[in-house]
């Protein structure tokens, strides 16, 4: 997987940290890339008051006192040969991850999965949904049951879909990659439908079983057809055994091929319409995003503009 070179880890001191920065570490290293470490710290209801009333700056202690902490797990890996750079920054968190991507030129942000504290989260998005639908990098964040190394790898593609040359690609490449770096098992989901299937069924329709089952098989040899057409630069088939064509919903399709491998991380895209900042179309990817308490790591197609304004 030697594509990135400018890698930030998101070090937020609140959740299990240790199989996420052993991943970003060992990236780093086999990438040759610069590893950044960065916290953000929410910047305190009573910094004013603090500083009217006693004349220190409280978000600048506080932030010299995490740099110190992250100087120390700097030091943990100086042995590996990665240059890493400890960061710390006041603000919302999701925005100030964002920021840092479009301004200093990251092209993977890597993070541990955050909690989920409640409902709330699930409603109104933690940090992690907002990364996952607004970052315009590669988000890769580690699950919190996480194994180390990764056992089994799901690459979700949709060669079908319009535009989709270059988002497939780079998940088959990451996907492929990592699980050869992992000594991982790589499997292939593309699922379809044949739009309109349920009316064909109906008395409306007057089409015999016979004459939609003919529609169904043409329908699915234009999907294999796509998919092969995709695999072809990876060795793979629709016909080999890790490669699967499935009729079904794509949500449906993944999460069942997640649950019976035990999968360890999928490998997708998350849809942003081109030219239209912040736009985001993600009934597949956020239904399995929302579904899965596995590790996920995501892309973005090719002209994302993220709703985040760098400074």
């Amino acid at each position: 997987m030697k594509r990135f070179k400018n890698i930030l880890y998101y070090a937020d001191y609140e959740d299990d940290q240790e199989h996420a920065l052993n991943r970003a570490v060992n990236l780093a290293r086999s990438n040759g890339a610069t590893l950044t470490i960065i916290d953000v710290i929410e910047d305190s209801d009573i910094a004013a008051d603090v500083d009217r009333q006693f004349g220190f700056d409280l978000n600048e202690m506080r932030s010299q006192q995490r740099i110190e902490e992250l100087e120390t797990i700097v030091k943990k890996f100086s042995d590996k040969n990665v240059v890493m750079i400890p960061k710390v920054v006041i603000g919302i968190a999701f925005i100030e991850l964002i920021r840092a991507v479009i301004n200093d030129g990251y092209d993977l942000l890597i993070k541990s999965a955050q909690i989920q504290s409640g409902i709330i989260d699930r409603i109104f998005g933690s940090c992690d949904m907002h990364l996952l639908r607004k970052c315009p990098c590669p988000v890769w964040i580690d699950g919190q049951k996480s194994v180390y190394p990764y056992r089994n790898i799901i690459a979700a593609v949709d060669p079908a879909a319009e535009n989709s040359h270059e988002i497939n690609k780079l998940i088959m490449d990451l996907s492929t990659s990592l699980a050869e770096k992992e000594s991982a098992n790589l499997h292939v989901i593309h699922a379809w439908q044949m739009e309109g299937e349920s009316y064909l069924h109906s008395p409306r329709s007057r089409l015999s079983k016979a004459e939609i089952d003919i529609l169904l098989s043409s329908t699915e040899k234009k999907y294999r057809q796509k998919l092969d057409d995709l695999l072809a630069n990876y060795h793979l088939t629709s016909d080999s055994t890790n490669v699967r064509l499935i009729k079904a919903k794509p949500v449906e399709a993944i999460l069942s091929t997640a649950s019976e491998i035990n999968a360890d991380l999928i490998v997708m895209g998350t849809v942003g319409r081109v030219g239209i900042p912040g736009f985001f179309i993600g009934n597949t990817a956020e239904d399995v995003l929302q579904s899965v308490n596995m590790s996920v790591l995501a892309v973005k197609p090719e002209g994302f503009i993220s709703p985040v304004e760098p400074e």
